[in-house]
């Protein structure tokens, strides 16, 4: 099976043979080379689900790698890639999520979620360097729960997350404080606090800090249901960021009425609530959401249930909410896999996840008949960002070639101690909450 960055090279060709493949994508700018959106005037997060964001004025952004990365052929990053492997042996370690492209998932050492990754840069102590195959708050991640001789590489910078960037240090603050202005700060009969911020591992390395510093948690999809049942032991209620979906979804499952989930839009005063309704609330939501899970739609679902009676539809939880209650399941990646993995008999899934993720499990499972619920190819735009080009380049600065010396470090992601130590209290809450 053609990979998707192989699939959507096809529209590059000449129309007819572009439509003969029936290839469709959601911007015609995923042909084109991820250095041809590094070093703009404006951040941004290029072609696919996160286009229409606005990226912050802060957002990271990456300059122009050598020419030599950019004119290479597939089978000469391909051969180089191998050989700075080679040469760096068990000094490298080489994560990869299950959404990055299949042309770099290949290289990597371990593959998975965000929960499983994090997990992975604990366990190769004797690597030198991680070179992370993700998005920024993850390598953030890696860098905070790995060792402190060990460097945190991300290929290429602007693979940010526009979900991360939804909420920021002051936003939060500010929304903080206003909470504490209308619960006060005294536990209850039972010594729970008033509220406790819960927050996603998709968002930056400062708001995990503030989390620690405020007695919260982090959570990922694998384990959101298990970290709101021991945020609701030691607290009234729960202030959730970013990512509203995951939230709603996770605490509605959980028994949590929806009009017990008021939103926060970090715009308006009290986030557009009132008093009354924020002290009758269970879970405050944050006004986030992920860009590629919200392309998924009701009419997605109905039309695969025309197409593939008996279809099973399993999503993401960070899909809106009439999507997750319209499927059979939703879990996370892993849960994904392993459900996929687990099927004995011959099975139609159709899948609300990214669009790499699902294509790479249709060629692992051909006896499977697997789709994506959304019909337009559209990457998640900064996964998309790295490219073999990008690792080829870190990989042979630092091990060094005929020409390069080597040990040169470059994009190393590096969190201070200030935010580091407050932060790793959050997640290392969050590995202990095992779902």
């Amino acid at each position: 099976m053609a990979s998707i960055s192989s699939t959507i090279e096809l529209l590059s060709r000449p129309e007819a043979e572009a439509a003969a493949a029936q290839v469709r994508s959601c911007s015609p700018d995923l042909v084109k080379a991820p250095w041809n959106f590094d070093g703009g005037s404006l951040p941004a997060y290029g072609p696919g689900a996160s286009m229409a964001d606005t990226a912050p004025a802060a957002t990271p952004r990456q300059g122009q790698i050598p020419e030599e990365y950019r004119l290479a052929s597939d089978e000469e990053l391909d051969a180089r890639i191998l050989a700075a492997k080679e040469k760096l042996g068990e000094k490298l370690v080489i994560l990869g999520h299950f959404y990055q492209r299949d042309e770099v998932v290949k290289y990597a050492d371990f593959v998975g979620d965000s929960f499983q990754l994090a997990q992975a840069a604990k366990e190769k102590p004797e690597a030198e360097v991680i070179v992370f195959c993700g998005v920024h708050f993850m390598a953030e991640t890696a860098d905070m729960l790995s060792g402190g001789d060990q460097a945190v590489i991300l290929p290429n910078l602007a693979a940010g997350c526009s979900m991360a960037d939804m909420a920021d240090s002051d936003s939060v603050q500010a929304c903080w404080d206003q909470l504490a202005g209308i619960f006060g700060t005294e536990p209850d009969a039972d010594g729970r606090i008033p509220v406790m911020p819960v927050t996603y591992m998709n968002c930056s390395a400062a708001l995990k800090a503030f989390v620690g510093e405020h007695g919260g948690i982090v959570c990922t999809s694998s384990n959101a249901a298990t970290v709101l049942e021991w945020a609701f032991q030691r607290a009234q209620r729960v202030l959730f960021f970013p990512d509203q979906h995951l939230g709603r979804n996770t605490a509605k499952a959980m028994g949590v009425p929806l009009e017990q989930m008021p939103m926060w839009n970090p715009r308006k005063p009290l986030g557009g609530n009132d008093g009354q309704s924020l002290l009758d609330s269970k879970v405050i939501l944050w006004h986030g959401f992920c860009s590629v899970h919200k392309r998924f739609t009701v009419d997605q679902i109905e039309q695969a249930r025309a197409e593939y009676p008996g279809v099973r539809v399993i999503v993401h939880p960070e899909c809106p909410m009439p999507v997750v209650d319209a499927a059979d399941e939703s879990g996370s990646t892993d849960y994904i896999r392993k459900a996929i993995a687990a099927a004995e008999e011959p099975t139609v899934f159709a899948v609300g996840t990214e669009i790499n993720m699902v294509n790479r499990l249709a060629a692992e499972y051909p006896q499977h008949t697997i789709f994506c619920l959304d019909p337009v190819v559209c990457p998640c735009s900064t996964m998309y960002r790295i490219h073999p080009g990008y690792l080829a380049w870190v990989l042979e600065a630092y091990a060094g070639t005929a020409t390069l010396p080597g040990g040169e470090i470059l994009n190393r992601i590096s969190v201070p101690e200030s935010v580091a130590v407050p932060a790793r209290v959050a997640l290392e809450r969050m590995l202990a909450a095992r779902p």
